[in-house]
């Protein structure tokens, strides 16, 4: 791949409108090939499904793909501030699973999430148990204690800073041109940020412009919310097998701190060397690799 890479996401091969509260509707799309074992793919804080194409472009061929937004993300329209929080993405997460099953027909599925949607479904009220199983790459979470301290600290900054992200752009070159000066993606693949403003922004209404789908104060109050329910997971009351595949903990913080769970024994933990929490964008051929070594045996049982 070179600077002139161009990530293009095909048209899904159906779409379905899942209406989770009386004011938000979820488009869910499937991707890749209807016959193969399910996967199930959503993204992290302030971004959108199709940003991770260069990931789950990769399981097109073998898989049957259902890929969707978080609310007031992506394909889905800006809904009300006041219920754009942890609790309430997982409460969508669960309504979303069973109007899956009722469209697409049920079918073994395992999940595959990213950052705040890893961290809502292993907060869900149903423990995994509606997954054969699950991989979550880099979810953010903590441990009480100094840990903690370290995790709020930095979430608080990153909150006050995402709420002074410019919301308004001309055009979607102008994000891409951006994003080229941010530190914390110089490990992105070429073509990414172009990418990246292609998905995460959409036209303004009144025709001045672009604005971001998923609006800064909205990405801001999930980082809020995402510090208390942090400590909250209990990997032993879950009820299917998890692989989480972290950053390199050894890395600065380039998101909140990377937690080690090599010490829950509950967990098939892993991260990869030189991967940010960014690593789908940076490394999806090594994430690909670890994720199809742990859920093979699995799909082939």
């Amino acid at each position: 791949m070179t600077s002139e890479t161009v990530w293009e996401v095909p048209e899904p091969l159906s779409t379905h409108d899942v209406r989770v509260d009386d004011d938000t509707v979820i488009t869910l799309r499937q991707h890749g090939n209807p016959s193969g074992p399910r996967l199930v793919l959503s993204h992290g804080n302030g971004l959108a499904i199709d940003l991770y194409y260069p990931f789950w472009s990769l399981l097109t061929d073998d898989f049957d793909l259902i890929i969707y937004d978080l609310r007031n993300h992506g394909w889905n329209p800006v809904g009300n501030l006041q219920n754009h929080n942890v609790p309430t993405l997982a409460q969508d997460h669960d309504i979303i699973l069973k109007a899956l099953d009722r469209h697409y027909g049920p079918k073994p599925r395992i999940g595959v999430f990213h950052s705040i949607s890893a961290l809502s479904t292993l907060l869900s009220p149903n423990k995994g148990s509606n997954f054969a199983a699950l991989v979550l790459f880099d979810p953010p979470l903590c441990k009480p204690g100094r840990s903690y301290k370290d995790f709020e600290d930095i979430a608080i900054r990153l909150a006050k800073m995402t709420r002074r992200r410019t919301n308004r752009f001309q055009t979607p070159q102008q994000l891409a041109e951006l994003l080229t000066y941010v530190p914390t993606f110089k490990h992105m693949l070429p073509g990414v940020f172009d990418l990246f403003a292609r998905t995460t922004l959409r036209e303004r209404t009144d025709g001045e412009g672009y604005e971001l789908c998923c609006p800064p104060e909205y990405e801001a109050q999930i980082i809020d919310y995402a510090t208390p329910f942090a400590v909250l997971v209990d990997f032993q009351s879950l009820r299917c097998p998890i692989k989480v595949i972290g950053a390199d903990p050894t890395l600065p913080y380039s998101y909140l701190p990377t937690l080690d769970l090599s010490d829950i024994f509950t967990v098939d933990y892993d991260f990869l060397p030189d991967a940010t929490h960014f690593l789908l964008l940076e490394k999806p051929q090594e994430c690909v690799k670890a994720m199809l070594e742990f859920i093979e045996p699995i799909v082939s049982a």
